[in-house]
């Protein structure tokens, strides 16, 4: 099966796109004999055109509209949309439409959440060869680590993008509560933000081994962000085994987190903070990048093979 994935890797943090694109070029010529093409000029004609966005990013990437151009006049090859977006995570206006206009042209889609499929499915998703992947995380780099024992409950949260839909409210909250039990709470917050913080410190944006070791030092984990598609973010904490708690309306962050470590506010929030109560979540069952990429390669060669002549 011969597979085209339209998005080249970005090295160094690039939120939770880039990590899946970086596990597919790594693993997925693995399984099932795929041979990937990396050459937008198409020489070895794809069977399998795996969308991971709809736009032309890089020199040898195609968008979702040349794909669709290209399937035209090459009728036996599939189309695979990755859905991983919308407009409610950063309140935007115009993705959903893309993206809905698309899907009544594909073969196939997966949707990073249970929460997104239904997202897009009320919205009239037109593509009804649907499957639902959660994204891998690294087992070997994401992993519980040496705490900081200094009596305090160290608390933590990490995000590529600074789009205030994160939960930048809620951290400055965190801020000013730590600020206020500076013997009992201590607050680090990873990666870019729009934060007015004065008691939090602050970590530049780190990926891979850098940031599996500075979470696992900590003992809970904060997700305020709403909407996510699909967070990597929470992922990768809950593979650091750090008791982790989302916000009600977290979407993807909700169902890998559990309803059980979900708040409505900051009132609630503070509670659960305060209860020194603090159990492992059990949502869901994290899975490696090597096993995720073979869902997606036998999602792709069910496709591909459906009403092939």
């Amino acid at each position: 099966m011969k597979v085209y994935l339209n998005r080249q890797i970005v090295q160094g943090p690039y939120g939770g796109g880039n990590l899946f694109v970086k596990a597919y070029y790594e693993f997925a010529e693995k399984t099932h004999g795929v041979k990937l093409q990396i050459d937008q000029t198409m020489r070895i004609n794809p069977e399998v055109i795996l969308l991971a966005g709809l736009a032309n990013e890089g020199p040898r990437a195609i968008s979702a509209d040349q794909a669709i151009m290209w399937k035209m006049y090459n009728p036996g090859c599939k189309i695979v949309l990755r859905v991983n977006e919308n407009d409610a995570r950063k309140g935007t206006h115009g993705m959903d439409a893309m993206l809905l206009k698309v899907s009544e042209h594909i073969d196939g889609t997966v949707f990073v959440s249970k929460w997104l499929q239904d997202y897009f499915v009320t919205r009239g998703w037109a593509c009804p060869n649907q499957t639902v992947i959660h994204n891998g995380v690294q087992r070997t780099v994401f992993k519980p680590g040496v705490k900081f024992n200094d009596g305090k409950s160290h608390i933590v949260a990490h995000h590529w993008s600074d789009n205030v839909m994160k939960g930048h409210a809620t951290y400055e909250r965190i801020d000013k509560f730590v600020g206020e039990n500076p013997d009992k709470f201590a607050f680090t917050y990873i990666g870019r933000h729009q934060c007015d913080f004065k008691h939090t410190t602050v970590v530049r944006p780190l990926h891979g081994r850098a940031l599996g070791e500075e979470l696992g030092k900590h003992d809970i984990y904060i997700s305020a962000s709403v909407f996510e598609p699909g967070p990597n973010h929470v992922l990768e904490a809950l593979a650091c085994e750090l008791p982790t708690y989302v916000h009600i309306n977290g979407g993807g962050a909700a169902e890998f987190a559990g309803v059980d470590h979900a708040f409505l506010g900051w009132e609630q929030l503070e509670s659960i903070l305060n209860s020194g109560v603090h159990i492992p979540n059990t949502a869901i069952a994290l899975q490696s990048w090597p096993d995720c990429i073979k869902e997606y390669n036998d999602f792709l060669e069910q496709t591909w093979k459906a009403n092939t002549p």
